[in-house]
């Protein structure tokens, strides 16, 4: 019998290396099938809560935000393009484009887990921004997205307008900034095992299954 296990990943849409995470950890799961049963739920993580309307390209965001060269950024994202593909990703046009604010896609998402799609609305907002170089901060872009992966745009219309789940996305920030997240993503596995970054599928395989048999000793010996 498969161990049940909750997987919370806290994570941003516009974070490359979380796409790469959860392509990882899905790769994983599939070779854990029969032995872990994932409930995965995604948890909101802001890279940029102060970015304006507009948006900022992307490099000079990048060589501003950490500090590093022109050049470094480039390398930076060539790097991300190939981590990307050996796990099934293909980016798109990652040497242009804006960063967004990413709020009211968190608002959404926090909506599409009460009514069973939010995996389904996550992975559409990576190929948002991340394939079609799209805008997460734009409410006709996000409805669109909604309406693609069969949820009802006229409530997610609702929610954006109407500021619905702001407090639930931030109080979500806040409990896991709170305890030491500060980067993503970050995945936390049944309240308390983290695994942090982008990592391999043999990473994430290994941990699993590891945190499968103590939870499978635990209850034993209970």
């Amino acid at each position: 019998m498969a161990t049940p296990l909750k997987i919370d990943i806290v994570s941003d849409v516009s974070c490359p290396w979380c796409i790469i995470g959860y392509k990882a950890l899905d790769e994983a799961l599939g070779k854990l099938d029969g032995k872990v049963a994932a409930d995965i739920s995604w948890q909101p993580f802001e890279l940029n809560p102060n970015m304006p309307p507009e948006g900022q390209e992307i490099v000079e965001h990048i060589t501003e935000k950490y500090g590093i060269s022109v050049e470094q950024s480039e390398q930076n994202r060539e790097m991300i393009k190939q981590r990307g593909l050996d796990v099934g990703y293909e980016f798109g046009n990652r040497g242009g484009g804006r960063i967004y604010n990413t709020f009211d896609a968190h608002r959404l998402l926090h909506w599409a887990e009460e009514v069973g799609k939010q995996t389904e609305l996550k992975l559409a907002l990576f190929d948002l921004y991340f394939k079609e170089s799209g805008d997460p901060s734009n409410h006709e872009q996000l409805l669109a997205v909604v309406e693609r992966v069969g949820l009802d745009k006229a409530i997610a219309q609702d929610i954006l307008t109407s500021g619905k789940y702001t407090q639930e996305v931030r109080e979500a920030q806040h409990l896991y900034q709170s305890n030491g997240i500060s980067s993503v993503p970050a995945v936390i596995v049944n309240n308390k095992h983290l695994i942090s970054g982008g990592q391999p599928a043999s990473v994430f395989e290994q941990a699993l299954s590891q945190i499968a048999q103590e939870v499978e000793a635990a209850n034993v010996e209970a």
